[in-house]
């Protein structure tokens, strides 16, 4: 079996609250090689998005590991962690995040030139055609529609190539005609990059597309279901 890029030793998540200390996760142990696409599957409230965060090192596990390209990322500070992030992962939130000020090329080349890219405008304009708003390039994202909004903030999670990317929801504040469009560019992005695909999702056609669904509930890993015919 291939080296895991992205794993979870015993990895629990407990948060303050208004009510006192609540336990997000419990005990989660999981492993994801290169190149897989792994689903985390559940209902509302079973931990899926705050696993994503803890993978992404935007949370921090309370106890355990949490290991990505052999770094671990329990140990590292905020600044590291948000180097890491910019030089190896791509994110993809729910509400897109895109910054209000900014056109959509300018929304996909700021991770680029963050990261010190002299071409970063030309990347970025490569990047919007790849996901069909090069003629959308100039616009700001109160111009733009749900699911155009969607593909430029997929755009932005993977200008700078990253070895994984992380999408909570992605289709989920889409019509379904926008969410069918965004799953295929999804995995069209993951072939051409070769990265490693891990989603939070609802949708059972986007989990079924996956080579792997975990179903959590809460707070723990129920399910592991290896897909026999995943695309």
């Amino acid at each position: 079996m291939s080296e895991p890029v992205l794993s979870l030793q015993d990895a629990t998540l407990t948060l303050e609250g208004n009510a006192g200390r609540v336990e997000i996760l419990h005990g989660i142990s999981i492993a994801v090689v290169r190149g897989e696409t792994l689903a985390l599957t559940g209902p509302s409230g079973s931990g899926k998005s705050s696993l994503l965060m803890l993978m992404g090192g935007l949370e921090q596990a309370t106890s355990g590991t949490v290991t990505a390209l052999g770094h671990d990322l329990t140990v590292m500070g905020e600044d590291a962690l948000a180097r890491f992030r910019r030089d190896h992962m791509g994110v993809v939130f729910q509400s897109f995040h895109l910054i209000p000020t900014m056109t959509a090329l300018e929304n996909v080349a700021t991770p680029l030139e963050l990261a010190g890219e002299r071409d970063a405008f030309d990347r970025a304009a490569a990047e919007l055609d790849a996901v069909g708003l090069a003629h959308r390039s100039g616009h700001y994202p109160s111009q733009l529609s749900g699911g155009e909004q969607q593909r430029v903030a997929l755009a932005r999670a993977t200008a700078p190539r990253p070895q994984i990317l992380l999408a909570d929801e992605p289709t989920g504040n889409l019509d379904e005609a926008n969410g069918t469009a965004i799953m295929d560019l999804l995995f069209r992005l993951r072939d051409r990059d070769g990265a490693t695909l891990i989603l939070v999702t609802h949708a059972t056609e986007l989990a079924a597309r996956c080579d792997r669904m975990i179903r959590l509930r809460d707070g723990r890993i129920g399910d592991s279901t290896q897909q026999e015919a995943a695309e």
